[in-house]
């Protein structure tokens, strides 16, 4: 066997986390289902890929919690575990109450166009009944304001905590009031234009503070999704 070339090694390492990426969002939206199994062989045939990639891939997620690897037997897609969407939504919540804060205090009127943008095409995703925009646009709306002060770093810690989280919001998505949500992200944008601090953190906290309620939801409606 010849020896990888560095070339080959970034290539592999670039398709290992386009894998990556690619199995995530179909984890976390519900295309790969809690309790599925799955194989390195048929995630590269599917892809087009070799299975040294899927196989980086698959111990990333094994990782994050979203795949159970089993020696010889089908990985499987995990099922949601409660304490662990209790877990992303308390680091969700205390990085984003933080930010809301520092975003009050510095906020600018591109800021706020910025925000005010971004609501926009959710009301218009929202009525349209798209939700999968509405998903990206409401994760768009709270990127926005992590750079606005320059937490991009807070913000990937928050997403690459949140994927039980996400799983449950995908779950609930059919659901969802989306008249509601922009109204909720409209009452941050109102505190963080009247540069009120406390009033952004309690609307941040209210917005963020519904998951539970998805949470019993989503185990009455889908049971076999938990753990």
């Amino acid at each position: 066997m010849e020896p990888q070339t560095e070339a080959t090694t970034d290539s592999i390492e670039t398709i290992a986390a386009r894998m990556l990426a690619l199995l995530r969002d179909a984890i976390v939206r519900l295309e790969l289902k809690p309790g599925d199994s799955i194989s390195e062989a048929e995630i590269a045939d599917r892809y087009g890929v070799s299975r040294q990639p899927v196989r980086e891939a698959f111990i990333r997620l094994a990782q994050q919690g979203l795949l159970l690897i089993r020696p010889k037997r089908a990985t499987l897609v995990k099922r949601i575990a409660e304490e662990g969407i209790r877990q992303s939504r308390f680091i969700r919540i205390a990085i984003e109450v933080e930010i809301a804060r520092r975003v009050a205090e510095a906020a600018t009127p591109e800021t706020i166009a910025a925000l005010e943008a971004i609501m926009a095409e959710q009301t218009q995703a929202g009525a349209a009944r798209d939700l999968v925009r509405f998903y990206a646009l409401d994760e768009a709306f709270h990127r926005r304001l992590a750079q606005t002060v320059g937490a991009d770093f807070a913000w990937q810690l928050v997403d690459e905590h949140k994927m039980q989280l996400d799983r449950l919001r995908f779950i609930t998505l059919p659901g969802v009031d989306p008249a509601r949500v922009v109204a909720e992200h409209s009452n941050i944008t109102r505190a963080v234009a009247s540069a009120d601090a406390a009033g952004a953190e309690t609307a941040i906290r209210e917005h963020l503070a519904r998951s539970e309620g998805l949470l019993q939801q989503a185990k009455r409606e889908f049971p076999d999704y938990f753990a």
